[in-house]
């Protein structure tokens, strides 16, 4: 004999067995799928095995490779031309390379008026003519480059001021050293350290110009 209530509850059950699977299958149709970001680093390997790094590194400044500086122990100091004109007189100064290697030269020299070789400073030191460039002069043996002095009136100046005294040499430090060439150079200067009377001008490739 059939047993209908059991009948109809196992049918019940496997209809909501069904049914359960049904929305199970809807929910992963229209569910929103999770997404992996994968991010992909390239990486250079050096020789040797070892990993580079992967941040790219400033650019290093570097220094053009060239001639060492003229020291003034490889240098001749020269008068050149020279000129007046009212109140300042213009005297170039050569500088030329008695050694056996190349030099270069760069920037200002120090200049001041002097007891003689070795002697004692007299006055101030000659100061920077204003908007004057600088350059690189490379020198080769025998080659020569010149500075240009700028030397005022001492007998313009007050007394006061001045304290005026007759000398006859100039001292020269080549740009970036402390050896010193010396030159006759006669005129009138003002003793007194705090008094300038004199400019000096940046190295210049040749013989140079007082004009």
């Amino acid at each position: 004999m059939i047993n209908f209530p059991v009948l109809a509850a196992r049918r019940l059950a496997i209809a909501a067995a069904i049914a359960g699977a049904g929305a199970m299958i809807a929910a992963c149709g229209h569910g929103s799928p999770s997404v992996t970001v994968t991010k992909t680093i390239t990486q250079t390997v050096a020789a040797g095995g070892k990993s580079a790094s992967t941040t790219p590194s400033s650019p290093v400044p570097t220094t053009p490779a060239g001639a060492s500086g003229c020291l003034a122990s490889g240098l001749q100091a020269q008068l050149g031309p020279g000129q007046g004109t009212a109140g300042t007189s213009y005297q170039v100064v050569q500088l030329i390379n008695t050694s056996t290697s190349t030099c270069t030269l760069y920037g200002f020299p120090g200049v001041s008026f002097v007891t003689g070789i070795g002697g004692t400073q007299i006055g101030a030191p000659a100061t920077r003519s204003p908007g004057k460039a600088k350059v690189l002069v490379t020198l080769h043996p025998g080659d020569k480059a010149n500075l240009l002095l700028a030397v005022h009136d001492a007998g313009a100046i007050p007394p006061g001021q001045c304290d005026m005294k007759s000398v006859g040499w100039l001292r020269i430090y080549p740009p970036g050293d402390y050896g010193a060439l010396y030159v006759q150079y006669k005129t009138q200067a003002c003793s007194k350290a705090s008094k300038s009377i004199m400019e000096v001008g940046p190295v210049r490739a040749g013989a140079g110009s007082a004009g």
